[in-house]
């Protein structure tokens, strides 16, 4: 797998969940890429934001069946991944101020 880091991590997910981890737990979401593993994620992390990751959760979801009329198909499945910063890590704000 020759994934660059920027390849690797797709987009943050802003739900109502994700914003309460992220203010409480200083955990972090993201979409990445359906190939990427903990390692490769926890590297592009630190690369990419300069902080430090305690640990990395995943989840994958397979794409839901979709109908329109007679046709059907299906969304893309994608993976999730839930990022632990340590305590003393700095962290990080989406939509920063410049």
């Amino acid at each position: 797998m020759n994934l660059k880091n920027t390849d690797i991590i797709i987009a943050p997910l802003l739900t109502e969940k994700s914003t309460d981890l992220k203010d409480k737990e200083h955990w972090l979401c993201f979409r990445v890429h359906k190939e990427a593993n903990k390692i490769s994620i926890k590297k592009a992390v630190e690369e990419l934001f300069k902080t430090q990751v305690e640990w990395v959760r995943v989840a994958n979801f397979k794409g839901k069946v979709k109908r329109y009329g007679r046709y059907t198909g299906t969304r893309p499945s994608w993976k999730k991944a839930y990022v632990k910063l340590k305590k003393d890590a700095k962290m990080i704000e989406y939509f920063e101020a410049v």
